[in-house]
């Protein structure tokens, strides 16, 4: 069985019971998400890049993949940003380069984790037709 997808959509294969699943995940809903997902990442513990995008994809059970060429800007980025800084370590005789998550990333990363909770909490009020009444 040959299954094809259009190009904005992940594919994320899981096997269970001998059966083959395929969940889509929507490159623009997960486009805001990425640098989340990196800040929280990197909050566990520093880390070397291809150690995250292990992490990331087993974590999201392979929604959430990165390729190297996306990765390594987008840590720059955040670095230039000054949220995380980057320092290399000997490894079994290999130079890494390992990623940190400075005090700005810290407060980063709460507030946009407390961001998207917000939104997911909004987009469900949404989906189940329900509203919340505010006060402020």
């Amino acid at each position: 069985m040959k299954l094809s997808l259009d190009a904005s959509q992940s594919e994320v294969y899981n096997a269970s019971e001998r059966e083959v699943f395929i969940m889509r995940v929507d490159k623009e809903l997960s486009k805001g998400s990425h640098e989340l997902i990196l800040l929280k990442l990197l909050s566990r513990g520093d880390k070397y890049g291809y150690q995250i995008i292990q992490e990331m994809a087993l974590l999201s059970d392979h929604a959430f993949e990165m390729s190297q060429g996306s990765l390594y800007p987008f840590l720059h980025r955040l670095e230039t940003k000054g949220l995380l800084t980057a320092y290399r370590e000997e490894v079994g005789g290999r130079s890494r380069v390992l990623y940190h998550l400075t005090e700005k990333g810290h407060k980063a990363l709460a507030e946009k984790e407390e961001k998207w909770r917000d939104f997911v909490g909004a987009v469900e009020r949404v989906l189940r037709g329900e509203a919340e009444c505010r006060t402020d």
